[in-house]
């Protein structure tokens, strides 16, 4: 007797979940809206690593064992130049801005992980190891981004590939329950539209639009309500408007950046003049003394077809120079807008070495530790004529944070790709 009473109790006995909030309608609403905004973080997340080039070389590759997941990866382009200030963008202020939808969502459908008995048939089975495994998966991949975007890495391993495979397995059980539930919350959608047209028998306590089938979500003894599900989609749509307000801003400059409260590369610019734009390492951050970047210490170091050849910084600006206007943007989704960057053309210090049409290069910081102090672009990204080794920004010279004595700039490509410091440029040697 102790024993059945403890289990009318437990989260197993239906008359335990009794807010009158839940119910098939509320979670059909969240979950229109979570199919199309996750369909879209998938996207622009796969869209993300493919900008990283990880089939060019090891050092880009931060999933070496990705294998098939791997299928979809192209040469990144470098038109149009904001491309992955715009993908980024979206993917990190969407994940932010969808957080209170997938909370309600995962709260509306919490009852169905304490349904007894644990499967009924193959098809049931199915749904519910997805659904557990779209919970867990949804939790791990919204926690670990945000932690990425306020750069506290707390979680063991690198972000990359925990990112990455966690994606796969999210939304790999997101598609197979999708691909289960969407026909029933279609069908929800248009009873609910039905009965806003007076088509159809009202509908009854647990019944699903008047059609006298049950609404399993519902509470089969609810309490008094304390607010409608009109009043709980209203504080679910509040609460998502509120954080893309304090989200979006880090995507843009000027007043709007001081909006995004909850980014860490949002509020105001770091100083002001010609260097006055967002940077995400200092010098000082990643190691760089004055007397390895002195005029007379540094040299940048050109390798190719024909040998090496050594520039001091005067001989990078006896060599031709040209101008451009591009953007940073970065995987924890903030960017600038276009900075005038003046310096020598990749594809000239290619030439430098051998290389009429130029190939892919690898570059070298004079940073010591850390990711992405090497990394390699593809020859598309050599070619293109807006592809600086930048020595200058805005008209002055690059400032320490901004990659002094000179830095990559190229269009399209992922902030760590624009690597600061340069110190060496191996062109034709990739691996």
């Amino acid at each position: 007797m102790a024993r059945t009473s403890l289990l009318t109790r437990s989260p197993f006995a239906p008359s335990f979940w009794r807010s009158p909030v839940r119910g098939t309608r509320f979670t059909a609403l969240l979950g229109v809206v979570l199919l199309g905004g996750i369909t879209l973080l998938f996207v622009t997340g796969l869209l993300s690593y493919a900008a990283y080039n990880p089939n060019l070389a090891a050092v880009n590759d931060k999933t070496p064992d990705k294998g098939i997941l791997g299928f979809y990866l192209f040469d990144w382009p470098t038109d149009p130049p904001w491309l992955y200030r715009l993908t980024q963008g979206i993917h990190v202020t969407l994940g932010v801005t969808l957080i209170p939808v997938l909370l309600a969502k995962l709260w509306s459908v919490v009852p169905k992980l304490f349904t007894l008995p644990p499967a009924r048939s193959l098809a049931h089975a199915l749904e519910r190891l997805s659904l557990l495994l779209l919970v867990g998966g949804a939790l791990f991949e919204f926690t670990t981004g945000v932690l990425n975007i306020q750069l506290d890495y707390v979680f063991p391993g690198s972000f990359y590939p925990l990112h990455f495979y966690g994606a796969w397995v999210f939304f790999a059980a997101f598609l197979t329950h999708a691909i289960l539930r969407t026909p029933t919350a279609l069908r929800n959608l248009r009873r609910m539209r039905d009965s806003a047209d007076g088509v159809g028998k009202p509908a009854e306590p647990g019944e699903v639009g008047g059609t006298g089938e049950p609404d399993e979500l519902a509470a089969s003894a609810p309490a008094d309500p304390t607010v409608s599900r009109r009043g709980a989609l209203g504080l679910v749509g509040g609460a998502s408007l509120l954080l893309f307000a304090t989200s979006a801003g880090r995507s843009f400059d000027g007043p709007l950046r001081r909006t995004a409260l909850l980014a860490p590369h949002g509020g105001a610019e770091p100083g002001g003049g010609p260097g006055g734009f967002q940077i995400n390492k200092t010098a000082a951050y990643a190691g760089i003394s004055t007397a390895e970047t002195d005029a007379e210490a540094w040299r940048l170091v050109v390798t190719g077809r024909t040998g090496t050849v050594r520039l001091t910084r005067a001989a990078l600006r006896d060599m031709p120079l040209h101008s451009s206007a591009l953007p940073i943007a970065c995987v924890e989704g903030w960017s600038t807008s276009d900075q005038w960057w003046r310096g020598v053309r990749l594809r000239d210090l290619a030439a430098l070495v051998g290389y009429e049409d130029p190939p892919d290069v690898f570059v070298e910081s004079l940073q010591r530790h850390g990711s992405f102090r090497h990394a390699a672009l593809r020859a598309n990204q050599v070619a293109d004529p807006r592809s600086l080794l930048a020595l200058d920004v805005n008209g002055e010279e690059l400032t320490p944070d901004h990659g002094y004595p000179a830095r990559v700039i190229v269009p399209a490509a992922p902030g760590v790709l624009n690597t600061k410091w340069v110190a060496r440029l191996t062109f034709g040697g990739v691996k």
